[in-house]
This record gives structure tokens, C-alpha cells and sequence, in this order.
């Protein structure tokens, strides 16, 4: 909906962005701006810019920027709406009437959706058609508390089961379908999702029920079935447990494979589990486990999948602020076989503290990572040997710590029988590489201005780079002074670049109404990606000194740049026109 103008000034004015920030990222000042690791994608150096004189932020790493409001946003993943009435939330703000706001009116009734589909489920649980989910549930030997706390349920053997029960609380066919709990036939028909499961509610970390997780009760597949993505759900963004989790004294966030994991951990009173909801780790989800903790325990089955599945979280997560480490689940030793075994399984056979010991003792990823280099190294031959030094060498040279490579090319020196000075003298050559690498990587951008030069998003793409750059430069001088409106001639329609014409049109009309054009008050009146872009601009170093020399400096590029192009045309067409009286006359 649109929100009154005076409305989101006032919002945006008590919403200092350094504090809501600081909610999410520790902030250190240097110089002018705080600045910290980015929530928005993994970093180990903090390249996370906030400004309070100009309230904003922006991330000279992925580029992400913009206002409070853009923050929250994009941190909360919520709508623009959404994230408005959270802003006012907390700053005691009452937020405008909002009967024509559609799309907050749709979120709120599947919210309610969401919470009597759980309610029926759970039902259903103490239900004779959910004995079979009862059975099941008393057989993994969780109890009635956890079951409680939980919210299980059971979805039953049945068509249309909780089609009725919904539509009798007056829900539609549209909502069913929109909140993913029914599917639709060839016919057109309807029919429940979920039938013959153990249901579990995903619940978001404000304790709202977003999706739900059923497990197959009969072997059919799959195993588990999660709700399709809605505007409530997104499997990249959420994790099961979270609503839990987060409020763990432990410090660390246990992730493992499977709900019934999850709910077994907890139960047994470690409550930093969480898992992903069907799919491998996120970028998405190791933000929002960053908001809770600083150290991540991977905890996935020892089998390959897992063992795959470890190895791709890692990737994600090793070159991030967390500290990484691994739980090796040892295999179950059965008539003198070797047995796989999950979480769930660990704590019903040896106990909540043999699991704690565990956690204590599990690997950081360094480690884990050489075990898994050793493990597939024949040591035994020459070759072998050298393949182990070889990858170690590149694993332990990406370190930034000399005392950590110290320290791992002992280690790895040893199990391949070699002396420590030749395993620093392969790593250092892999440092080498690595370092030539990044130059060459280095140099090939340096090759690219006018790509450096172009918005992030595609659709905004210039087609005249220095005139764009001029245009910036205006929109840019304007924001910082307002008073050299009066001195700029230019029209809207003379900027090649639409997104900054339309930005430049913005700041005429606000300062003909006396209003504001900072970029903070310009920001809430663009999307997304426009306020990304108008906060990379305002970033760029701009000297006020002789500002109106600067203007007409710009003004005359922009103008020069479309007088070339408009030559270049006409030249176009003369020649085209040429061409057609030479061929009539040659016919």
C-alpha cells in the first residue's frame, strides 16, 4: 500500500539505522561510518558500510544498500508493507489505515490459515485417523510435551480431510491453494496434500506457522514432503527449529538433516538444533543463523549423501565469520557389521551426555576436511602420498592465520611421513598460485570500467556509460546540495538512463514542495533495486568544493553525449538513404 509521505519520514526518522542494524551486525566505527561483516553474504573482513549521517547502508562486497527500510527488508525477508509495520512496531509508530492494502490483508488470512491447519492437525494426532502418526511418534519415543511444544500432527489417510475442515471455518478454494496445502487435479478438482503423514509446522523465528513438513507413515515418497514456496515460505530462507534455537545460551547452531532430529535433540535438551527444510545449505539460511550464533556444528549423516552434503555446507560457511566444526557420528557396530546411524538414532542408544561429549570433541572443518583427504589417500605408495600433500597444501594455504598453517602442515607432514619444512614449502607454492590468481582476476576487472560502472540489476543497464556517469554525478551533487537545484536546466527526458531520470524528476518535485531529497528520504519511494543502485551512487566520492562548475561540467557531457548520438543517427540515415538511391539507380 502507499503509505503517507509524512508517515514514512517520521518512521524513517525514528528508526536510526545504526541501531536497528546493530540488532543484526556489530558494528565498529572507522572514521566517518560503522562498519561490520555483511548479513548478506559471507565475508571474513567487513565490508558492511552504515552511514548515520545519511542513513543508510551499502556493502562494498555484494553491493547490497539502501535505507532502513530496504534493511529490514531484505534481512526480515518481508514485503515493503510488511517491513513498515515492523519499523513501527518498534518505534510505538501507529500504522496508517490499511483497508486497501490487498496483499497485507492475503499475508494476515494465510497466516490464520496456516495456524488452523496446524490446530487440525494436531487434532488429528489424539484422533483414530491419526493412530498411525501416534504410533509412529510413540515408537521414535518422543512425548507428550515434545508433541505439545512442537505442535505435531497428523495428516490423515483422506482426501479431502482437511479441505472440509477449512472450508467449514469459511477458507476458500483460491487460499488452500495459494497457502500450498492443497493440490489441484487435471479436472480442476482439489485434493488435501498432505495424507498419511506426521506432520510438522514450520515456524518462523516471530512464531508464525509458515509451512508445514509431513513424514510418510506407509514407505511411500517421498520421505518427507515440504510445502511449496508462497509468499509465507521459502525453503532457501527458512530453517526447521529456528523458533527454538534462536534462543539458545550455548552459543552455536546444531544443523542437522531431518526434522524427527531436530525434535529428538531438543528433546533431550540441546536446543541449538535446526535443519533445512529439503534442500543443501543456503547463503539465506547462514544469515539467519548468524543473527543467533557464531559457531556452526555440522551434523549430518555419515553416509554418503550426508558426507556430501557436509562437504557443500563447508563450502558455504568456511569463508564466513562463523567457526566451523564437524561432528562425526561414529557407525553402529552390529554382528560384526558396520552401521550407519543418524542423530535421532545416536541419542536413543547412548544418551543425551555421550551426544554432548560429541559436540565437545567434533572437529573443526580444517580438520575434518584433511581426515577426508587421509581417508582417501593411498599413503602407502609414493604417488598417493604426493595427491595428499598436494591438496592439503591448497587446503591449508588458504588460510589466513601463519600460526593455523603452521600448525595444520605438522600435522599433514606427518601422516604423509614427510618433514614439516617440505609441507610449508608446498603450501607456501600453493599460496603462490592462489595469490596469482586473485592479481590475474584482479586485472581482468581492472580491464572493465564501464562493466564496474553499470547497476547490479540488468534491467537498469545504461546504454550511454559517460553520459550516465555525468547523470550520476548530477543526481549525486543534488542530493548533497539542494541548493544547486535552482542552477540545473536539465530536463528528465535528457538523461539516457531511465532509472536517473526518474530519480532526478523525483528530487525536482520534492524540493518544489519543500520536501527533502537526501537519499534517505528518496529511498523509501523507489523498489528495491532502485534504491540499491541510488545508494551506490551516493556512495562515490563527490567534493562540494566549486560544486556549480562540477554541474555544468556534467550538464555539458550529457548534452555533448546526446548531440554525438543524435549525429550518429542522422549520419545512420544519410547512409541508408544513399545506399537505397544507388541501388534504384543500379535496378
Amino acid at each position: 500500500m502507499a503509505f503517507p509521505d509524512s508517515f514514512i519520514e517520521e518512521l524513517v526518522e525514528r528508526s536510526n539505522i545504526v541501531d536497528v542494524v546493530s540488532n543484526y551486525v556489530q558494528l565498529t566505527r572507522k572514521g566517518s561510518n560503522m562498519f561490520g561483516l555483511c548479513p548478506f553474504h559471507n565475508e571474513k573482513t567487513g565490508s558492511f558500510s552504515v552511514s548515520e549521517s545519511k542513513q543508510l547502508y551499502y556493502c562494498f562486497g555484494c553491493g547490497k544498500g539502501g535505507g532502513v527500510i530496504n534493511f529490514i527488508m531484505e534481512i526480515e525477508n518481508l514485503s515493503y508493507p510488511d517491513a513498515v509495520r515492523f519499523l513501527a512496531e518498534r518505534a510505538g509508530m501507529t500504522v496508517p489505515e490499511e483497508q486497501n492494502d490487498d496483499g497485507a490483508k492475503r499475508r494476515k488470512r494465510l497466516l490464520e490459515l496456516h495456524k488452523d491447519a496446524a490446530r487440525f492437525f494436531h487434532a488429528m494426532l489424539s484422533a483414530p485417523e491419526g493412530a498411525l502418526a501416534a504410533e509412529y511418534a510413540a515408537k521414535r519415543a518422543l512425548t507428550p510435551k515434545t508433541i505439545r511444544n512442537f505442535g505435531l500432527g497428523a495428516a490423515p489417510d483422506s482426501w479431502d480431510s482437511l479441505i472440509r475442515a477449512m472450508t467449514e471455518k469459511g477458507y476458500t478454494k483460491r487460499e488452500l491453494l495459494d497457502a500450498g496445502l492443497v493440490s489441484s487435479g487435471k479436472n480442476g478438482r482439489i485434493y488435501d496434500k498432505f495424507r498419511n503423514r506426521l506432520m510438522f509446522p514450520v515456524i518462523d523465528v516471530r512464531g508464525d506457522v509458515i509451512a508445514f513438513a509431513g513424514r510418510s507413515l506407509d514407505g511411500s515418497e517421498p520421505k518427507y514432503l515440504n510445502s511449496p514456496e508462497t509468499m509465507l515460505f521459502s525453503k532457501r530462507r527458512s530453517l526447521y527449529g529456528i523458533n527454538f534455537a534462536k534462543n539458545t545460551k550455548r552459543g552455536s547452531i546444531l544443523l542437522v538433516e531431518g526434522n524427527i532430529d531436530v525434535v529428538t535433540l531438543h528433546q533431550a535438551g540441546i536446543d541449538n538444533a535446526v535443519a533445512t527444510m529439503g534442500t543443501s545449505l543456503t547463503t539465506e539460511q547462514t544469515r539467519l543463523m548468524s543473527r543467533y550464533a557464531k559457531e556452526i556444528i555440522i551434523c549430518y549423516d555419515n553416509d554418503p549423501a550426508g558426507l556430501k552434503a557436509t562437504d557443500r555446507a563447508i563450502s558455504i560457511l568456511k569463508n564466513s565469520e562463523f567457526s566451523v566444526k564437524v561432528l562425526h557420528l561414529p557407525d553402529r557396530v552390529v554382528n560384526g557389521e558396520k552401521v550407519k546411524i543418524d542423530a535421532d538414532d545416536y541419542i536413543k542408544l547412548y544418551g543425551a551426555a555421550s551426544f554432548e561429549k560429541l559436540m565437545r570433541l567434533s572437529e573443526n572443518h580444517i580438520e575434518y576436511e584433511l581426515a577426508v583427504l587421509r581417508g582417501g589417500a593411498d599413503l602407502e605408495s609414493d604417488d598417493g602420498r604426493v595427491e595428499y600433500l598436494k591438496k592439503s597444501g591448497e587446503l591449508i594455504a588458504k588460510l589466513g592465520s601463519p600460526v593455523e598453517r603452521e600448525v595444520y602442515a605438522g600435522r599433514a607432514a606427518e601422516t604423509a611421513g614427510v618433514s614439516r619444512e617440505a609441507m610449508l614449502s608446498e603450501i607456501e607454492r600453493a599460496r603462490k598460485r592462489l595469490a596469482a590468481a586473485a592479481r590475474k582476476k584482479q586485472e581482468k576487472e581492472a580491464l572493465r570500467p564501464a562493466s564496474a560502472m553499470q547497476p547490479t540489476d540488468r534491467s537498469m543497464r545504461y546504454t550511454d556509460v559517460r553520459s550516465a556517469a555525468a547523470e550520476e554525478g548530477v543526481v549525486r551533487l543534488l542530493m548533497l546540495d539542494p541548493s544547486l537545484i535552482s542552477k540545473c536546466d536539465l530536463k528528465g527526458e535528457e538523461f539516457t538512463s531511465p532509472f536517473l531520470g526518474s530519480v532526478y524528476s523525483i528530487i525536482l518535485t520534492r524540493a518544489a514542495q519543500l520536501k527533502s531529497v537526501d537519499p534517505a528520504a528518496l529511498i523509501p519511494l523507489l523498489k528495491p533495486e532502485e534504491a540499491q543502485e541510488l545508494t551506490r551512487i551516493s556512495q562515490k566520492p563527490q567534493t562540494a568544493a566549486d560544486a556549480s562548475k562540477t554541474l555544468k561540467e556534467y550538464i555539458d557531457v550529457i548534452r555533448t553525449q546526446r548531440l554525438a548520438a543524435s549525429d550518429d543517427l542522422m549520419a545512420a540515415r544519410n547512409k541508408y538513404l544513399e545506399n537505397k538511391a544507388y541501388e534504384s539507380k543500379e535496378g
